[in-house]
């Protein structure tokens, strides 16, 4: 009988979580990699500006600068791309927001403007799967500067330094690559055994709960995503870190039969600067013509993946616009502080929303009084005021991969001292302003997700579920024949491994959605467990979980 839990005990409401939502956690392997690049993205522009004393240009080579916090985790050829589309996002943002400016100065359509570039793009943003900060620096930008008085005329000569400014963040982003060209990929590689090792380290038997191996098995993909994204695919590089991470995998379906203490031993060597470490093997790597096969197969449209997220794009734009004319109707001179807090809430559902927005109720508090601490060092002059800001820019990505709202201490005082580029302001005026901005902003921001219910949550789980059943009986009809060619095993291998990662993202992401009908738990449960017994038995007959453990490394 199976121990899988009732459907029936599903709650249509689930508690809001209070407890671990201000919990630290460890920095990012690379926290100073997007710290040191902003740094480097913004002084150049900005004490440029102030040595030709014209810092009130200083919003819109801001907005150029700041594309350096982006595609950090992207092997470098992917980056090059990714950058360049987030330079013409942003700039294409800001061009919307000036030209609105200059038509019209009434709040209400500007909000309205603002609200629906909000929702555009979260929607870019989650279906290029760009990764973080996402939208929400779009957002600050596109919002702030529909509130900057305008004239047609003036449009061009401020899309330029943007567009100038973007040009060197690119430079910024893809210099690494000129000491270290595989870097990222190491660094994914690395991280998919690491967290291969401690799952197999954790749970032998290979009865680990879903979650942990699906943890596991994230770090996995991305990796692979990160392989797969690279150019120069017959480079002996790129072998060689396809073959460490075909390891990876063979850990998570067949832990008793890893080695723990070796893929942490690989990963060392990868987090070095040495060379990759290459394991012997003589034949041709039957187990590589599975990527071979998902290089050959056709992309997924970008199209297709927009579809499902039109709930949250709805959330975004109804929250947004909300926030916006809740802020202007309390009479707050900055309505587009109150559009950006909503913007940054949403997440894949409502309880992430939830924690997001205290998050960031949280860290704007306690930013505003580390404001109010700095500012007579800011209106020293206006060099202390760009330095100032620097400094905060630094702090913020440093910080924010321990949690979310740590690195909004520091995004809040460098968002106020941006409005002082033009002229200093009264700091309590300010400082009031932000409070009443950032708590309507979180409460209407919330109640908006919660207004607009996303049924197609369960609908991506019945998907997933059927995405999974599919490739597990194709992957134990190809183990059924003696005869199956290695490619075409492994390749149905990857396919199912991929299948079940997905399942475990759609069901997390439905779990924590409110006002949907009860998830199909029970089948979920059987469908992993089916799952992870076929890839073990695909492990097994092709015999990688021993090369896994006899082979060594070259010297």
């Amino acid at each position: 009988m199976s121990s899988a839990p009732s459907t029936s005990a599903a709650p249509r409401v689930h508690r809001l979580p209070l407890a671990g939502v201000l919990r630290l956690g460890r920095p990012s392997d690379i926290w100073f990699k997007p710290a040191l690049s902003v740094l480097a993205s913004v002084a150049p522009p900005n004490l440029t500006l102030l040595a030709l004393g014209r810092l009130d240009l200083a919003m819109y080579t801001m907005a150029g600068s700041l594309c350096a916090l982006y595609a950090h985790n992207r092997p470098y050829a992917a980056r090059a791309r990714a950058l360049a589309w987030v330079v013409l996002g942003m700039v294409g943002g800001l061009a919307v927001a000036l030209v609105a400016a200059s038509l019209t100065a009434d709040a209400v359509v500007l909000v309205t403007v603002g609200a629906l570039l909000a929702a555009l793009q979260k929607a870019l943003c989650d279906a290029t799967r760009i990764g973080p900060p996402g939208n929400v620096v779009l957002t600050f930008i596109s919002s702030a500067s529909l509130f900057a008085p305008q004239t047609l005329g003036q449009v061009p000569g401020h899309l330029a330094p943007a567009l100038a400014a973007g040009g060197w963040a690119w430079l910024v982003g893809m210099a690494p690559g000129l000491l270290r060209p595989h870097g990222p990929e190491r660094r994914a590689t690395a991280g998919a055994l690491k967290a291969a090792a401690a799952y197999a380290a954790a749970h032998p038997t290979g009865d680990g709960p879903p979650r942990s191996r699906a943890a596991a098995a994230a770090a996995v993909q991305a990796a692979w995503q990160a392989l797969l994204a690279t150019a120069a695919r017959s480079a002996r590089t790129r072998r060689a870190l396809e073959h460490l991470l075909v390891r990876a995998e063979v850990a998570l379906a067949a832990p008793a039969d890893s080695d723990p203490e070796q893929l942490r031993a690989w990963a060392r060597e990868l987090s070095g600067t040495g060379p990759v470490p290459e394991l012997h093997d003589p034949r041709d790597g039957d187990e590589l013509l599975g990527v071979d096969a998902e290089l050959a197969a056709p992309a997924r449209l970008f199209w297709t993946r927009l579809g499902p997220l039109a709930p949250i794009a709805v959330r975004t734009a109804l929250g947004c616009a909300l926030a916006g004319y809740a802020s202007l109707a309390l009479g707050v001179g900055r309505p587009y502080w109150a559009l950006v807090t909503a913007a940054s809430l949403y997440q894949a559902n409502i309880r992430l929303t939830w924690s997001r927005g205290v998050q960031r109720v949280v860290g704007n508090l306690v930013g505003v009084l580390l404001f109010a601490a700095v500012v007579p060092l800011a209106h020293l002059g206006p060099a202390a005021l760009v330095l100032v800001c620097l400094a905060f820019n630094f702090g913020a990505e440093a910080l924010i991969s321990r949690n979310y709202w740590l690195g909004s201490v520091c995004v809040t005082p460098m968002a106020l001292l941006i409005t002082e580029f033009t002229r200093f302001q009264e700091p309590g005026r300010l400082i009031t302003e932000r409070v009443v901005d950032t708590v309507v902003g979180a409460l209407v921001g919330f109640l908006a997700a919660v207004a607009v219910t996303n049924r197609r949550a369960g609908d991506r789980v019945e998907d997933a579920l059927a995405a999974v059943e599919h490739c597990r009986e194709r992957t134990a009809r190809l183990l059924s024949q003696p005869a199956a060619a290695p490619a075409a095993l492994e390749a149905a291998r990857r396919s199912l491994a991929t299948a079940l990662t997905d399942l475990r993202t759609a069901v997390d992401a439905a779990s924590g959605e409110w006002w949907q009908r009860a998830l199909p738990q029970e089948r979920v449960v059987r469908a992993e467990q089916a799952g992870h017994r076929t890839l073990a038995a695909t492990v097994r007959r092709q015999g990688l979980h021993r090369r896994a453990t006899t082979e060594g490394v070259r010297p």
